[in-house]
C-alpha cells in the first residue's frame, strides 16, 4: 500500500492497530504497529476535491467496536463497524444549523459516548452530540 497524498490522521486502537486517514483517496488503511498492512476501507469513492476521510475516532466501549469517521467534503459523520468497515449509520448534512456541518474536520468522543466535532473554513465552530440511550 502507498499513501497517494499526505496522511490526514493517524489513530491507534487498544488492540494496537494503526488506522490512517488517506483523505484524498477516500480510504482508511489499517496497519499493525510493525507497519504490516492489514486491510483498507474505501468510502464514497466518487468523492473528489478534498476526499471523504478527514478524521476518525474509535468508539469508547472496551472493544472499540466502531469507528466514527468525519467526512468534511460530504459533511457527515459515518458510523462504521471497525472490523468490517461496514457503514451502519451516519449523521449530519451540509448546512449551518445545529447538527449540520460545513467542512467537519475533527472528531473526538468522551467516556460517556458524547461526540465532539469541529469545522474549518467558514464553519468555525465545535458541536457536541449526546448519545440518547434507548
Amino acid at each position: 500500500p502507498q499513501f497517494g497524498n499526505p496522511v490526514h490522521c493517524v489513530r491507534m486502537t487498544r488492540d494496537n492497530l494503526v488506522y490512517v486517514c488517506d483523505r484524498m483517496n477516500n480510504r482508511i488503511q489499517v496497519f499493525k504497529k510493525s507497519g504490516e498492512f492489514v486491510r483498507q476501507f474505501v468510502y464514497e469513492p466518487s468523492t473528489q476535491g478534498s476526499g471523504s476521510v478527514w478524521d476518525l475516532v474509535p468508539s469508547e466501549d472496551p472493544a472499540q467496536k466502531y469507528l466514527l469517521v468525519a467526512d468534511g467534503t460530504n459533511n457527515e459523520v459515518r458510523i462504521t463497524e471497525r472490523e468490517s468497515g461496514e457503514v451502519i449509520g451516519r449523521f449530519g448534512r451540509p448546512g449551518r444549523q445545529a447538527g449540520d456541518f460545513h467542512w467537519v474536520h475533527n472528531i473526538a468522543i468522551d467516556a460517556e459516548g458524547s461526540v465532539y466535532t469541529s469545522e474549518v473554513d467558514t464553519g468555525k465552530r465545535a458541536q457536541r452530540f449526546v448519545r440518547m440511550n434507548r
